[in-house]
């Protein structure tokens, strides 16, 4: 039995999980495994309501799960900062959820902003490092306040954490089994420290233990130019935390937009957390005209992380259904569907296989 997580969030984070569970309960009726599912109401009405973010309590019972089921963060009431860091990178790191995993998939049906690109043009997988880099909060300031101020932030690299980061990529790329093309993202003429350690470990790695696959490099300002210009070159990409969090954004637009787009926060060894990449969108909250495509989406990259293959081969396959038969749009009030109905849709199609 999976242990399952559910944080609906704010916004319309709980109403897309919801969609996302039913899809999650017509996949396990389908496919005849079991799981348990708890809801926890971290989010921004809990800390108005108590001032706390996280109780001391959290990380721990987090830690009994399998996987987390994440809708979104972020209230119109509260500060921009207090939720995402008191929840989002306090269990990411805690947690050490060292990868972050982002599918960029155009499904059929879907429009994209790019000319004469289609499902078959738009297929590959971000692997960003997501406990080091930039985020890991190493700096300060010096004379602030004064016409003098300094700021500093400085990049974290290791190469426990780099070397981890690229095996989890190298192993993702030779089970994914496309083009067994890996492309390490960086900035080797600028970032001369930081990525010469990304580029010297990710070559003695892949020629130790990964000589079936392909290495490739490019600087992450071309990198923006070919995804949008050729982004069937693609396979894996493996960056930085910092480069990740920004291509990651173009990737979500060059599939369809935030309503298609998830990703998952992964420690192979522990719990695991998945979510889509949209906000939390209050101005919807309770119309019922949310689109929860990413939330389902999210929950099938979490199905295929348990080991559910079939299941997860069935919710996208589903979801592929849907999105080229039934939606007008993707936007938010303009599907042509309400968010139950969307969820209801693609239950449906699940249990029909």
């Amino acid at each position: 039995m999976h242990k399952i997580a559910v944080i609906g969030g704010d916004g319309t984070g709980p109403e897309v999980t919801v969609e996302a569970e039913k899809v999650l309960a017509a996949a396990a009726k389908s496919c005849g495994f079991t799981y348990e599912s708890i809801r926890f109401d971290f989010g921004g009405d809990r800390y108005l309501r108590t001032g706390e973010v996280l109780p001391a309590s959290a990380v721990e019972e987090m830690r009994a799960f399998d996987a987390i089921l994440l809708g979104a963060i972020g209230h119109p009431d509260v500060k921009p900062g207090i939720l995402e860091k008191g929840i989002l990178l306090h269990l990411r790191f805690e947690l050490d959820l060292y990868i972050n995993l982002r599918p960029v998939k155009l499904y059929p049906g879907v429009d994209t902003p790019l000319k004469d690109k289609g499902p078959e043009h738009i297929d590959f997988v971000v692997v960003r490092e997501n406990t080091e880099g930039l985020y890991a909060g190493v700096g300060g300031f010096l004379k602030k306040g004064t016409p003098d101020e300094v700021a500093v932030q400085e990049s974290v690299n290791t190469r426990r954490g780099v070397e981890r980061c690229l095996r989890y990529a190298f192993d993702y790329t030779r089970a994914r089994n496309r083009t067994r093309t890996l492309t390490l993202v960086g900035k080797t003429n600028v970032l001369t420290y930081a990525f010469d350690l990304w580029e010297r470990t990710f070559h003695e790695v892949g020629a130790a233990d990964y000589p079936d696959i392909k290495r490739d490099y490019a600087h992450v300002d071309a990198t923006c130019m070919w995804m949008v210009k050729n982004p069937e070159w693609f396979d894996v990409i493996v960056t930085d935390n910092m480069f990740g969090d920004i291509i990651t954004d173009l990737g979500a637009m060059i599939q369809g937009g935030m309503g298609i787009a998830a990703g998952g926060n992964i420690n192979p060894q522990t719990v695991s957390m998945f979510e889509p990449i949209g906000g939390s969108a209050p101005k919807y909250t309770g119309q019922g005209v949310i689109n929860p495509m990413a939330a389902i989406a999210a929950c099938q990259m979490m199905l295929a992380h348990l080991g559910e293959k079939e299941a997860a081969e069935r919710v996208d396959r589903a979801i592929a259904t849907v999105l080229s038969t039934k939606l007008k749009s993707m936007a938010a009030g303009r599907m042509g569907y309400s968010t139950s109905q969307v969820g209801d849709l693609v239950a449906d199609a699940v249990a029909k296989g």
